[in-house]
């Protein structure tokens, strides 16, 4: 038996965002040989190089800008006068992302895994091209992730109307920012331009911003926003933007928000262009996503699809945990995503996370529960690091006591809501989380007394 050729691989992964270039990790370590695809002259995806990690090196950049400017002198740090250099703020978010994108490609060449650089498009189901180049395999992911909606009434212009992909490089910091869009994306970017100097608006469709959560925390976190200077514009319907302003509809209200620059952050589509993806026999949804089964098999044998391409939620570490389990499936092993516990976080200060059911989604499903609650403004370690804002809330079947989601406003909130979906993960009770030793003083200890509170039982509140 000869050897396969140099354009012959056991797996092909499309696209190396945290998706693909996992799944092709994985596969790796799983004796697979593997070519990884991508567009980009730097590995890393959307995430890696113009989405998850230069937005929250810009968050991490401003909120020292602003504690440096309104809080340092009221722990004892006297800094005379507080200055913006935006150019080296901006320095310092491309140098992150050049150090993480450059130890995905080392991490990518110590497993043997071919990086092959361009647009790739079926030729069949086991054959893609790039450039004049043709590669073959038995099993092909695709990993192509999304791209920003576009209005079709206002296009990107990259200069005035501009993507998130635009609004993490902006060369001065904008008089007035209009932010279309006030879901994740377009909370956090706001946050950052506002924190820098810029007057902010929010103008989003639906009643409320960040609309998955519960009301509750809705309406707690709008409040921090607009404290923060963000203005917050909610049901009104954007219809246009010239000659620097935005027009919106809220009813029969006519509104306009001077802008000189218009942040559109109204979703993101799952990318599939010039795949080719008829030419491989691969189905697309209504909703123009990759239609795959309860194993991210597409509807072309040996073709998988994972990440922002198919349904559930568009977020990073839901991507990379399809990828180990597609690249597990393919190599014959047990692979398994619980696509119920994805957690979900919105990068403001407060951050806002949650995992499984809210409590008005349990409510509207009629299912009866217990909610436990605990404020931060009662927990040591918050009052000490002036975190106070905010508040942990547990849901848990008002029956078995079983965890059945949680959501936290609250400084660091993206790292308190693993443990508790760790505990979700095992089908834990409010109890075995109440009974949990949690270090003091830590933020943590405001889960536990959550915990403690979905029995009324908490220990530091009345």
């Amino acid at each position: 038996m000869s050897s396969p050729s140099p354009s012959s691989f056991d797996l092909i992964v499309i696209g190396a965002g945290p998706g693909g270039y996992v799944c092709a990790f994985r596969a790796a370590q799983l004796g697979l040989k593997v070519a990884l695809v991508e567009k980009r002259a730097t590995l890393g995806g959307t995430c890696l190089n113009v989405g998850c990690i230069p937005s929250k090196a810009l968050l991490a950049s401003s909120e020292h800008y602003v504690f440096a400017k309104q809080h340092a002198a009221e722990h004892g740090v006297k800094l005379g006068s507080v200055e913006l250099d935006l150019a080296t703020l901006l320095k310092k978010k491309d140098a992150v992302v050049t150090k993480l994108v450059g130890g995905v490609a080392q991490l990518a060449k110590a497993r043997k895994i071919t990086v092959v650089t361009g647009a790739a498009s079926f030729v069949s189901a086991n054959t893609v091209a790039v450039g004049d180049q043709q590669l073959t395999a038995k099993n092909i992911v695709i990993a192509t992730g999304s791209a920003p909606v576009e209005l079709p009434f206002m296009k990107f212009d990259g200069k005035t109307v501009v993507s998130s992909d635009h609004a993490i490089a902006f060369d001065s910091v904008p008089k007035k920012l209009v932010v279309v869009g006030g879901g994740v994306i377009g909370v956090e970017l706001g946050s950052v331009w506002a924190r820098l100097g810029a007057e902010v608006t929010v103008v989003e469709f639906l009643p409320k911003i960040i609309a998955t959560y519960d009301d509750d925390i809705v309406r707690n976190f709008t409040r921090l926003m607009q404290k923060q200077g963000l203005k917050i514009e909610v049901g009104a319907k954007v219809t246009g933007y010239a000659n620097g302003l935005l027009t919106a509809e809220r009813g029969t209200e006519k509104l306009s928000f001077p802008a000189d620059k218009v942040l559109v952050a109204v979703g993101r589509r799952p990318f599939t262009d010039a795949l080719a993806l008829d030419k491989a026999g691969v189905q697309l949804d209504e909703k123009k996503r990759i239609k795959v089964d309860a194993h991210l098999k597409t509807t072309a044998p040996g073709i998988w699809a994972i990440g922002d391409v198919v349904a559930g939620p568009m977020l990073a570490h839901k991507a990379e945990e399809d990828g180990v389990a597609v690249a597990e499936w393919i190599a014959g092993k047990a692979g398994h995503v619980n696509w119920d516990l994805v957690p979900g976080i919105v990068y403001t200060d407060p951050e806002v996370a949650s995992v499984g059911l809210g409590e008005d989604q349990a409510k509207a499903a009629g299912i009866a529960i217990n909610v436990g609650k605990f404020n931060f403004a009662a927990n040591g370690r918050a009052i000490a690091a002036d975190s106070t804002d905010g508040y942990v809330k547990i849901i848990a079947d008002a029956t078995t006591d079983k965890i059945l989601g949680a959501q936290i406003l609250g400084r660091n909130a993206g790292e308190l809501i693993s443990e508790i979906v760790t505990h979700m993960e095992y089908g834990g009770s409010a109890e075995d989380l109440a009974r949990t030793i949690h270090a003091h003083p830590t933020m943590s200890e405001a889960v536990k007394e959550a915990a403690l509170a979905v029995s009324k039982s908490a220990l530091h509140a009345m």
